[in-house]
């Protein structure tokens, strides 16, 4: 008998939308290094993800977990605020 602990991906990223209900844009970005020419580069990703409560505003920055599909476009839940934005 084995216990599998089934790998759950979690990203840190920054919210660049909070337009929809319950619903936030992640921009998440990583560097990677170019294969040919070898210079580091930034890549990035915009996942839509479920926020329950409305927490989370533009500008903060949060850590999104994997999750079960709950909409066409939604499989990511926000998990953690790291920051809050400055509310100028």
């Amino acid at each position: 008998m084995t216990d599998t602990k089934k790998v759950v991906r979690t990203f840190t990223g920054r919210v660049v939308s909070d337009k929809m209900d319950k619903t936030v844009t992640v921009l998440v970005e990583r560097k990677v290094k170019h294969p040919l020419i070898g210079k580091v580069i930034v890549k990035s990703n915009k996942f839509h993800a479920h926020d329950e409560k409305n927490e989370s505003k533009e500008g903060d920055l949060v850590v999104i977990t994997e999750n079960r599909p709950i909409s066409k476009t939604k499989s990511w839940v926000v998990s953690k605020i790291v920051t809050k934005a400055v509310q100028v």
